[in-house]
């Protein structure tokens, strides 16, 4: 019997999203009810991610704001709605698909090998190798390096790193990845003074250049000074959401922190401040 040669069938590789419009959605839960451990953590929760603007998660402790995080991300499965990126269900999307979507920053980065900062970053290119754009890959690296300020020990353990520059260098790796949803888990939390304005800067240029950025933030004066729009969540659910000057009353934040705080404007340039109320 003749043998008859089959032509070799290679995997097409996934094509990257087209450049989003301004306000764009990339990103959305409809009705989105999650359970971890058996218990609910979100209760039927709507949220739009919009291209050109950051976004910030607020919120009590527990109150599900790194798990919507997660479901944005398609990391963390829905017991009830749905969770769109680009326009499609989550689940709709190969894994090399999202990758070239989306790039989410975890709360903490942990690595069992000592690579160095420079391979960690790289990382962050794994989407795009083989790919049309893999000639911008040496460019990619170095721009993220240089925004966050992690050049200077580039050629470092990342394992020898402070919490707050092993932060950092989990940051650049999202932004070496170059895809125009980001989805930021507490990038703040290690960092100190400078670091925190120099991250939310950063957020606040991807968004300027048309990407959508979610950011989960406990400090509600950065989430004033540089969020379009917030969502407060408390026990599961979104008890408001809009501009940070519509959601950030004192009864209000009073309310879902069990905290009194004031809210004020700055006496010299007017933004909105947000601080606990401290007796004398």
């Amino acid at each position: 019997m003749r043998s008859v040669k089959l032509p070799r069938l290679v995997p097409s590789r996934p094509v990257p999203p087209p450049p989003a419009a301004p306000g764009e959605v990339l990103a959305a839960a409809e009705g989105l009810r999650v359970h971890l451990g058996g218990r609910p953590v979100l209760d039927g929760v709507d949220v739009e991610v919009r291209a050109g603007e950051v976004l910030a998660l607020v919120g009590p402790n527990g109150a599900g704001k790194s798990t919507l995080l997660g479901a944005l991300a398609a990391d963390v499965p829905a017991a009830e709605g749905v969770v769109h990126v680009h326009g499609r269900p989550v689940s709709d999307w190969s894994a090399p698909e999202l990758a070239l979507r989306r790039a989410v920053l975890p709360q903490s980065a942990s690595l069992s090998f000592p690579f160095a900062v420079e391979e960690v970053v790289r990382m962050g290119r794994a989407p795009w190798a083989g790919g049309d754009r893999e000639d911008e890959d040496e460019a990619a690296v170095a721009e993220a390096m240089a925004r966050t300020e992690v050049t200077g020990f580039a050629g470092r353990p990342f394992s020898a790193l402070s919490g707050g520059e092993r932060a950092r260098v989990a940051l650049a790796r999202v932004l070496a990845q170059r895809a125009p949803l980001l989805l930021l888990d507490e990038p703040t939390a290690a960092l100190d003074l400078r670091h925190q304005e120099l991250v939310l800067r950063l957020c606040r240029e991807r968004a300027r250049a048309g990407d959508a950025v979610v950011v989960v933030l406990h400090d509600l004066a950065l989430a004033a000074a540089y969020a379009d729009r917030v969502a407060l969540l408390r026990s599961g659910r979104i008890s408001a959401g809009g501009p940070p000057s519509e959601v950030f009353a004192e009864g209000l934040l009073s309310e879902v922190y069990d905290q009194p705080v004031e809210v004020f404007p700055h006496p010299r340039t007017g933004a909105l401040l947000v601080v606990p109320r401290r007796e004398p």
